[in-house]
């Protein structure tokens, strides 16, 4: 797990410890976070900040997801994988085209239970009700990668996205009990085959 100095570690690494055989890292250097077999973007924090910490191997980190190195991006990590956001400065992975905008909503940040529509995420584990807690969302230049939305104030944007073994998602998996860990136990499991 990556670790850029703001997410939500210690129950990210809880819900991760429950799947067999995890073990669990957290590495502060964004090189050093690539060797693994799973890489995990946590949420919590802001682009800008983030991806100044994630600079210094920000092609390295690219380059390894376009390699298949199997990546799971929550709230802030799964904008990360985006091209950049309207929230602060610096360029995002790039691994999804499109751009991170503020919610269009009266109400922002979106802090609570939200459902996740026609979810096709993984094939082990549909979500319906999860927790979220963001102010900007992912504008998806390819709605194929979308495989499941959500809706806040009449804004409908992505709750997940999915390329291959790279899965970003806008709500919080370690916060939404237990379909939350479920949902990191099936990513896990299948990636790892």
């Amino acid at each position: 797990m990556f670790d850029y100095g703001a997410g939500n570690l210690h129950s990210l690494a809880k819900a991760l410890a429950t799947a067999p055989g995890a073990e669990v890292r957290v590495q502060e250097d964004p090189l050093r976070a690539l060797d693994t077999d799973v890489l995990v973007l946590p949420g919590v924090g802001a682009f800008g900040a983030a991806m100044a910490r994630l600079e210094p191997g920000r092609e390295a980190m690219r380059a390894a997801l376009e390699d298949g190195l199997p990546c799971l991006g929550i709230c802030l990590g799964m904008q990360l994988l985006f091209e950049g956001s309207d929230e602060g400065a610096g360029v995002g992975l790039g691994y999804f085209q499109g751009q991170v905008t503020r919610l269009m909503a009266r109400r922002v940040p979106e802090m609570g239970w939200n459902q996740v529509e026609d979810d096709r995420t993984l094939s082990s584990a549909r979500l319906d009700t999860v927790y979220y807690a963001h102010s900007y969302v992912c504008r998806a230049a390819d709605a194929s990668w979308v495989t499941g939305w959500t809706t806040h104030e009449g804004d409908r944007f992505p709750a997940a996205v999915r390329k291959g073994n790279v899965v970003g998602v806008q709500f919080h998996p370690e916060k939404s009990s237990s379909a939350g860990v479920r949902f990191v136990q099936a990513f896990l499991q299948e990636v790892s085959r």
